[in-house]
């Protein structure tokens, strides 16, 4: 463990001004308040802070930072108030040391509630102050180091993968590689023991068998650069276990199969000597294609800086090689820490470009209504495969793989992901949900008309784009909801044997228990309150000994949108001028169906239906039709001109029979209404090549099939 005067003594080398008081008073208070407790290796617990404090001091972080190092346990697990830490240390630190608290004492239903409660407490004490990350960083750190001596293998793992999910990422997001691959090593050997002995063991005979092959390949690589007037700093590694079993199970190879295990870094004066260095490197040995990556003139969204390359070296071994300054170097090896210098006043700007993604991650937590869905889209904002697109300005936004035009319009601003109509990848109209390459030029194309489309869920990968998705569509099915809701209660009004009294719906809401009126009508709509017991809080007495009234009106669901308060059946897709009926589920959309549909005669007698209406002048459905034509050449092209001719929209076609004669297709349409269905089908029925045309549900496909 550090010593008082060790701990002073590595602040004052690289920071000779630093508040030496300070850091003392902080050293002896956290002693006297953790007292005589124990960690579970057995330490005095006062040296896990002084341990943490110690590992900062390697990122040469200022006074008040180690001294929140050394208090950030003292107000969960001792006697110590928020109070009292702002009085001796000052409101900068006291404010940190609450953000690093890890609120273990907050009751939760689940280790996934406790896991984001956690979360996003000290994601917004890190918006606030980046340095509050930089102390948590190091706190787990420490921790894993030491997590071996904890006895319960439950609680190691638990404690591994929460590591794994969230904190390497965020180390990464920040730059401090070193803490990141510790981690990961670290949970990896917790999670996946057998895995990590097994490569262990591999690496360690790869020593042993090519003897000094790294140093030899490191004073090859100084030597050639030397010739042509480079100095350069050149060191190998093998690289890290996790890293390595990664690779083995992402491209599904052995471990004699992996070629690129040594890694070598090469730092050299400036800019300029980096691509000099390349050059050399790839006239010396044959590059291995796709594998190089610029980061000097595209940098990593944290800030990285450098040039990656693979090369097959003479030694008949594929090694990857890192080139960079050494003021990259130093970005690389501290991350963010090195950029800021709190002791002139200069904290953390989070509306700066450097720390845009903590932005994002606040965003989220905003949007999230689960502890699960908080946990999955920060875990996607962090993670770290990544590609690279450009604004028509030249901005440069960071996603990751496999994101769409949308996710790139949310990155840019909330504002124009919500407007979104259509996208313009390289100037060429792309539809929305076209994945994005590395390199490309994304212009957005909006509307101010334009709102959120539930079905951008479907191909969105960004935990922003997604979160603000579900949030607009939480919000537009509870008002549709409230909606439908209030249309079955006026109905349900109807029925009663009297004229409701003017209080009677504020005493139906006290009498349900619940919060207001429109939690009254969502229960209704979703039916997790039945029309008999919504009846009796109106008017208590009313249902009592009386025969069930029949349903009076027609519920119309006009100005509805299909698949939020509603959906429309599958089984025989109804259009507006259908006949309809609505199957109501407890907490479940209402299922519209035509009346004639085949799969009615299914369900229990005791199914709860409702009349329903389309309502005045509603427009739009999917219907589905089976069309039979000649096998000759230009048939399909007749049929498509003749639903083009009608204005009506092809969603699907699919060849469901064939033969030498004819072809069965099943065609679904977008069709306003049903007579617009019936002049399709009419004119399908009068075109020469065409045998038969109809109308197809559920239930009737194997007759067509077979036709």
């Amino acid at each position: 463990m550090l010593r008082q005067y060790e701990l002073v003594e590595r602040v004052r080398r690289y920071d000779p001004d630093a508040d030496e008081e300070l850091i003392n008073r902080a050293y002896v208070f956290s002693m006297q308040a953790h007292g005589s407790q124990k960690r579970a290796s057995g330490d005095p617990y006062y040296s896990h802070p002084i341990e943490v404090a110690g590992i900062l001091t390697d990122l040469r972080l200022d006074d008040e930072t180690i001294a929140t190092a050394i208090l950030h346990d003292t107000i969960e697990d001792t006697v110590a108030t928020p109070e009292q830490i702002e009085k001796l240390f000052g409101p900068n630190v006291a404010r940190m040391v609450d953000g690093v608290t890890k609120l273990s004492k907050i009751e939760a239903q689940s280790e996934n509630e406790r896991a984001a409660e956690n979360l996003r407490k000290f994601l917004l004490a890190m918006s606030d102050d980046i340095r509050v990350l930089l102390v948590k960083l190091a706190d787990r750190l420490h921790n894993m180091r030491t997590l071996h001596y904890i006895p319960s293998e439950a609680k190691r793992r638990r404690i591994a993968k929460e590591t794994m999910d969230i904190y390497a990422p965020l180390a990464e997001r920040v730059g401090m590689y070193e803490f990141m691959k510790e981690m990961q090593t670290l949970a990896f050997q917790q999670l996946e023991p057998e895995a990590y002995e097994s490569i262990t063991k591999r690496l360690e005979q790869l020593k042993e068998g090519g003897g000094d092959r790294i140093a030899r390949i490191a004073s090859g690589l100084t030597l050639l650069l030397g010739r042509h007037g480079i100095q350069a700093e050149v060191t190998g590694r093998e690289k890290h276990p996790y890293s390595i079993w990664r690779k083995m199970t992402e491209r599904h190879i052995s471990f004699e199969q992996l070629s690129d295990v040594m890694a070598f870094r090469v730092v050299v004066a400036d800019t300029e000597q980096c691509y000099r260095a390349l050059g050399l490197v790839h006239e010396r040995w044959p590059m291995v294609p796709g594998r190089f990556k610029d980061y000097i003139s595209t940098p990593k969204r944290n800030g990285y800086r450098s040039l990656h390359t693979s090369v097959i070296h003479n030694e008949k071994v594929r090694i990857e090689i890192q080139i960079r300054s050494e003021a990259m170097h130093a970005q690389a090896e501290y991350g963010y820490a090195a950029h800021w210098a709190y002791k002139q006043g200069t904290a953390a700007d989070v509306g700066g470009t450097k720390v845009s993604w903590i932005r994002d991650l606040v965003e989220i937590l905003d949007h999230a209504e689960s502890p699960e869905e908080l946990l999955e889209h920060t875990r996607m904002a962090m993670y770290q495969d990544r590609i690279f697109a450009f604004t028509p300005n030249g901005e440069l936004i960071q996603l990751p793989k496999g994101s769409t035009p949308i996710d790139f319009a949310y990155a840019v601003h909330t504002d124009l992901g919500n407007q979104a109509v259509g996208a313009k990848v390289n100037g060429r109209l792309v539809p929305l949900r076209t994945p994005i390459q590395n390199g490309d030029q994304v212009q957005i194309l909006k509307s101010a008309a334009q709102k959120p489309q539930p079905e951008w869920m479907n191909f969105v990968v960004t935990g922003k784009a997604k979160a603000t998705l579900r949030r607009f569509v939480r919000q537009k099915e509870r008002v549709e909801l409230i909606a439908l809701g209030r249309k079955f209660y006026d109905e349900i009004v109807s029925r009663l044997p009297a004229p409701l009294k003017p209080d009677a719906l504020g005493e139906a809401v006290k009498r349900l228990h619940l919060a207001d009126e429109n939690a009254l009508m969502e229960a209704i709509a979703r039916r997790t309150i039945d029309d008999a017991a919504v009846a009796e809080a109106l008017m208590p007495g009313a249902e009592a000994g009386s025969r069930p009234v029949p349903q009076r009106d027609k519920v119309s669901i006009k100005g509805l949108t299909p698949g939020v308060a509603f959906r429309l059946a599958d089984c025989c897709h109804p259009v507006p001028g259908d006949r309809i009926v609505g199957l109501r589920r407890p907490d479940a959309p209402v299922e519209v169906h035509a009346i004639d549909c085949p799969m009615l005669a299914a369900l229990p007698e005791d199914a709860d239906w409702v009349d329903l209406a389309w309502g005045d002048q509603s427009d739009g459905g999917t219907a589905r039709l089976a069309v039979i034509i000649r096998n000759q050449p230009g048939s399909l092209a007749t049929m498509a001109g003749i639903l083009g001719q009608h204005a009506a929209n092809i969603l699907n076609l699919s060849l469901v029979h064939r033969d030498s004669s004819f072809h069965t297709f099943h065609v679904d349409l977008e069709v306003h209404d049903l007579a617009h269905l019936m002049r399709i089908l009419a004119a399908l029925r009068a075109a020469e090549p065409i045998s038969q045309a109809e109308r197809v549900r559920i239930g009737e496909e194997e007759r067509w099939e077979a036709a």
